[in-house]
């Protein structure tokens, strides 16, 4: 009994090489170098990718004045008659929500959605220090749904931003963001992985926004995620995470998330910064309507998809570039026309005094024309 105790002292003291050389560590090292190879494998190109950029990622929360009309009270209040009388019936609440955003230069630019934050009365920004920040807008769009803000400081950390024209389909796409405000909670964005689904989706209009182009990816994108980035492998924003497709009353993911092209988000940020909103002052002279199963029929077409011109304005940039009353509108550039709301959207891509290629077809002949997007 002594001996064995001793032996198992002198061995433990001994240590490594004694054990080594009689043979008891060999399972130790066995599983001492698998339980590294397991460690080491924890660490992927997402999980890196997420420690990169996770502080760039910051919450934004927004009070909003809204105005709010009395729902006891008629319409015939409206009436200025009776207003003399009983005076405005409306008040003002303070309305609070939340989204997020992503820090794009070291002096403290940071890009949301419009929705998030572009009638917010005050702005605070939290960042992944646990510090706050309140942040003044610099600039927003509501067509593309792009906000710019800024916060005071310097040597902020800075995403990276991409090249959305560069996607590939099923390359890993990373959500990043602050959904139902739980970025409070630890001062770190949540994240939620998936591909890119599909690029150059056309979105119907919301609210007056026109969603063209779009990155579709199945990364769950909650409530609050808005405005957070959409991040590739190497780390990369490819988009600005922006709208969801929901499934009955859920308001949750359903694997249909969509993201605005950082290409496009970089020229507006920097029309924002410059003028502090995109000007849309040109005009082109065209009024257009949809093309129904009826018009198809008696313009001998198979499909519904374009627009049918109805009216062009004398001297009009249209009739400069000699579209005429029934010519049917098929594509402007690369945008393909499905009906009057997509050739709406699609105009507002563009800006006073560019010049596009409009492809339409007359008499069963396809020709393209060049107009100039003239000031009004």
């Amino acid at each position: 009994m002594m001996f064995s105790l001793s032996l198992a002292f002198l061995l433990s003291a001994l240590g490594m090489t004694v054990s080594a050389a009689n043979g008891f560590s060999d399972s130790t090292s066995a599983k001492d170098d698998s339980n590294n190879l397991i460690y080491s494998s924890r660490k992927t190109v997402i999980t890196e990718t997420v420690q990169k950029v996770s502080s760039c990622v910051v919450g934004i929360n927004v009070t909003e004045i809204r105005q709010y009309t009395d729902p006891m009270i008629g319409p015939f209040f409206n009436d200025p008659f009776f207003k003399q009388f009983f005076g405005e019936r409306t008040y003002q609440q303070k309305v609070k929500s939340l989204g997020s955003g992503f820090i794009i230069s070291k002096d403290g630019y940071i890009v949301t959605n419009d929705h998030v934050a572009g009638n917010a009365a005050e702005i605070v920004v939290s960042t992944t220090d646990g510090k706050q920040y309140k942040a003044d807008i610099i600039g927003h769009d509501p067509l593309s749904d792009i906000c710019l803000l800024k916060i005071k400081g310097d040597d902020f950390p800075a995403i990276p931003l991409g090249n959305s024209d560069d996607v590939i389909i099923g390359e890993w796409a990373i959500a990043l963001g602050n959904p139902f405000g739980l970025f409070e909670v630890n001062n770190r964005p949540t994240v939620t992985v998936g591909v890119v689904s599909a690029t150059g989706m056309n979105l119907n209009q919301v609210q007056d926004r026109y969603y063209l182009n779009m990155i579709q990816t199945d990364a769950a994108i909650n409530g609050g995620n808005s405005g957070g980035p959409l991040v590739n492998s190497l780390g990369e924003v490819i988009g600005m995470n922006t709208i969801i497709f929901t499934s009955g009353t859920s308001e949750g993911s359903i694997g249909l998330g969509f993201a605005i092209p950082i290409n496009k988000v970089k020229n507006v940020v920097n029309e924002l910064k410059k003028n502090g909103k995109i000007e849309r002052d040109f005009y082109t002279g065209l009024t257009v309507q949809n093309i129904d199963e009826m018009i198809a029929r008696t313009l001998n077409r198979q499909s519904t998809k374009g627009v049918i011109v109805t009216r062009v304005n004398k001297n009009s940039p249209a009739d400069e570039a000699g579209i005429r009353p029934g010519d049917v509108i098929l594509q402007v550039d690369n945008f393909k026309i499905d009906n009057e709301q997509s050739i709406m959207a699609i105009f507002q891509e563009y800006r006073t005094n560019q010049v596009v290629k409009i492809k339409y077809n007359r008499d069963d002949k396809e020709f393209i024309a060049t107009m100039k997007l003239e000031k009004k």
